[in-house]
């Protein structure tokens, strides 16, 4: 059986993606950046290292036909790097075209990619079309950039070698395991705090990391994906207060939300540097998943309600 090798093995997607490669009887080989204090035993492991353009795989691909590459350098909440683009080019694009071109030599048949939908832009109408794989791209971050440079790699790669890409572009993905202003909201729904969002008007996409991890699954031998970029998420888009009445229901409380004109909250955002905050909580941000569901015949596994379920019940336990 041919193997499938997976870059960020140890992250939030990667752990469940990992998890359900070995359920469904495929061998993996999983990337650690160093040693950890447990592996799937099921599973071999690979020690990488830090990625970048000097990064050594040689050894990493025997008896593999298929890449996963998530490992990234990520957001930072506090950046204190002088020169942080140079930073996230030096992983995301450098380290992601060197993979690519060693997992080429090595003749790895399919190399999947999940980018962001950060390179789509920040934010779509309230009531206009979502984004799709053909608009422009808008990249507005150092992150972003780098992702979208990191895709023009792998096309470039591709077209040179022969090597099949598939780009999958998530927008939020959550459920147990997440962390950041996703946990943070959630916690303090469950604590039964007030919340001033019941006036946002917006809607957003999400994507369950279930439903994510079964696309990639999916895109590893559909043939039809070759060479295709995919805009993925659970299909149900929701605004503010539908999200927070949606994990209070999951959460078994009752959603308080306090109807503050959002030009108010905006303010006080500007106030009290939560701008960027402010901003995912308001605006729109909605895609178009309709391409992958037709071409690959897929559909998400999981609703929205089972995803805040499953991410809820982890919250409770405490972690």
């Amino acid at each position: 059986m041919a193997t499938i090798f997976i870059t960020g093995a140890n992250g939030f997607i990667g752990r469940y993606l990992v998890d359900l490669l070995l359920r469904s009887n495929f061998s993996v080989r999983a990337a650690f950046r160093c040693l950890a204090r447990t592996y799937p035993v099921e599973c071999d492991v690979f020690i990488s290292g830090d990625i970048g353009a000097d990064t050594l795989w040689k050894e990493a691909f025997v008896g593999v036909n298929t890449l996963v590459h998530l490992a990234a350098r990520v957001h930072v909440m506090k950046e204190t790097d002088p020169d942080p683009l140079s930073q996230f080019r030096q992983v995301n694009v450098l380290g992601t075209e060197r993979l690519a071109r060693e997992a080429a030599r090595a003749g790895i048949r399919r190399f999947i990619y999940v980018s962001s939908l950060k390179v789509n832009g920040e934010s779509t109408g309230v009531h206009g079309c979502g984004f799709r794989e053909t608009d422009t791209q808008n990249p507005k971050d150092f992150y972003a950039l780098s992702k979208w440079e990191a895709e023009q790699v792998l096309h470039q790669v591709s077209q040179e070698t022969g090597m099949e890409v598939v780009i999958l572009r998530p927008p939020l993905v959550y459920g147990p395991g997440v962390g950041a202003n996703f946990l943070r909201l959630l916690r303090l729904v469950q604590k039964g705090l007030p919340l001033p969002f019941g006036a946002i008007d917006n809607q957003r996409s999400l994507v369950y990391v279930g439903n994510l991890v079964d696309v990639i699954v999916t895109c590893l031998e559909r043939p039809a994906a070759a060479g295709q970029t995919y805009l993925v998420s659970d299909g149900e888009d929701v605004s503010t207060p539908e999200l927070i009445r949606k994990m209070a229901d999951a959460l078994n409380r009752p959603a308080r939300l306090l109807s503050i004109p959002p030009a108010v909250l905006r303010f006080l955002a500007t106030l009290t540097g939560k701008s960027g905050v402010m901003n995912r909580l308001s605006d729109s941000l909605v895609i178009d998943s309709s391409k992958i569901r037709k071409e690959l015949d897929w559909t998400p596994p999981y609703s929205m309600a089972e995803g805040l379920k499953a991410t809820a019940r982890w919250c409770k336990s405490g972690n």
